[in-house]
């Protein structure tokens, strides 16, 4: 069995952890840190904006089971690709929606996605969302691994209140 990673930044990675973890072929998705300058950071060195990082997840799959174009597919659904400044009520460059690739393969099939979310039109603004080489990926603290199995409830509440779902719901659910 092959499996590869992909990893995707889209504001707060709690939120981004369950889209991905319940599918045949997800082998695991990991809540991190990557994009950044300074070597193992913690959640207070991301959340200040110095480090460089942007939260992100790491997903572990078998691309013969969940193709990567189908994460692609689940990404652009949870994330608002015109907004460079952050990710719903998440705000500042820690925030910010990329697609980080692992092989020239991801970065060609990325950009085709990312070209024909632009040209459908769902969108009134610019599809912004960049597209850029891997790097050093650093898991995030336990607490926040997992987080919408461990604190159900917080996660729920948290979700509801970034106004993630309402966005989804207007540009996919019709």
């Amino acid at each position: 069995m092959k499996f590869e990673k992909a990893t995707f930044a889209g504001g707060c990675f709690w939120c981004m952890v369950k889209p991905f973890d319940q599918f045949d072929g997800i082998e695991k998705v990991v809540s991190g840190y990557t994009g950044g300058h300074v070597e193992n950071p913690t959640y207070e060195d991301v959340k200040s904006g110095e480090s460089g990082h942007r939260e992100a997840v790491e997903i572990t799959f078998n691309p013969d089971v969940f193709p990567y174009e189908q994460l692609l597919e689940i990404y652009w659904q949870q994330v608002d690709p015109t907004d460079d400044e952050g990710q719903f009520q998440d705000r500042g460059p820690s925030y910010r929606a990329t697609v980080f690739y692992h092989n020239e393969d991801q970065k060609i099939k990325a950009e085709q996605s990312k070209q024909a979310l632009a040209n459908s039109g769902r969108f009134k603004k610019p599809v912004i969302t960049p597209i850029e080489p891997a790097s050093v990926f650093y898991p995030a603290e336990d607490y926040h691994q997992d987080f919408y199995k461990k604190d159900p409830e917080a996660y729920k509440k948290d979700r509801k209140q970034s106004g993630r779902d309402e966005f989804i719901e207007a540009h996919w659910e019709n």
